[in-house]
């Protein structure tokens, strides 16, 4: 007599440029919870007579306009940066990733009607919903993270119900379900090994895509509102002195470009 073992919930084994955009995103996300541990610097503290001070002991990447720490703020902005990108990845990929498989596998009026909901998102354009969203209480975390859920999830949606559509019709799903197997079983032995790398390469895109989203909106003036600490935010408020000081400019920029680029390559694919 046979015993059935359920197969485990896998994820696709990581390449070489998968490992470094890990490493880089490991090396921030310490950084952004050490600081707080290690310095008792507040990043809203002002000290006006120590405005646009060098790099030194005491201040290890300086102060801004304001006097205030840029170590401490720009630990600030990576916890915020990336709390919003996990929040928006999960809140779109799992109703994405749900409603797909649901539509691909059942198909008929219950695929209609889901496609045309996704494609009625579609007609209005991401960035424009979010702005919309934004101008009904600007400054808020919690719409600007709302807009940007809303544009993700219908990627991983699309994506799922064609992957899922396919799968559904292979001999080896037709026949586990011949067998007597449940929905919960068929997932997780035939769908998601299948789904997992590009619903896995989706979120690291996506994660990216909500850091940008987010800085953008805060470079113009139109996401989240000082003295809070956002990459964007201190973007535009350290141009007006990048003559002065430079190196307080490059800092917000270098840590966005890091930022992006890590999970960039934590979301391409290496054939070694």
């Amino acid at each position: 007599m046979t015993t059935l073992v359920a197969p485990r919930l896998t994820l696709p084994r990581l390449g070489t440029r998968q490992r470094l955009g890990g490493l880089l995103l490991a090396l921030l996300l310490a950084f952004a919870w050490l600081v707080p541990w290690l310095s008792d610097a507040d990043p809203a503290r002002q000290q006006l007579t120590r405005i646009l001070q060098l790099p030194s002991l005491a201040e290890p990447l300086g102060t801004d306009h304001l006097g205030r720490s840029l170590l401490a703020r720009l630990a600030a902005a990576i916890r915020l940066s990336l709390s919003m990108a996990l929040l928006s990845v999960i809140t779109a990929a799992v109703p994405g990733v749900l409603l797909g498989v649901l539509a691909g596998w059942r198909g008929g009026w219950l695929d209609r009607v889901l496609g045309s909901l996704a494609d009625a998102c579609l007609a209005l354009p991401g960035l424009l919903l979010v702005l919309l969203l934004v101008a009904i209480a600007p400054g808020n975390f919690w719409t600007l993270y709302v807009g940007i859920s809303l544009v993700l999830w219908i990627e991983y949606f699309r994506l799922v119900r064609a992957r899922t559509r396919a799968l559904a019709a292979s001999p080896q799903l037709e026949a586990s379900r011949l067998l007597g197997f449940g929905p919960l079983y068929l997932f997780r032995r035939h769908l998601w090994p299948e789904l997992a790398p590009q619903v896995l390469t989706l979120a690291a895109f996506g994660a990216a895509s909500a850091i940008l989203a987010m800085a953008a909106l805060g470079f113009v003036s139109v996401g989240l509102r000082p003295p809070t600490a956002e990459l964007g935010l201190m973007m535009i408020e350290l141009l007006p002195y990048y003559h002065e000081a430079p190196w307080a400019m490059a800092q917000p920029i270098a840590v966005l470009f890091v930022l992006v680029l890590g999970l960039n390559l934590l979301a391409g694919r290496d054939p070694r």
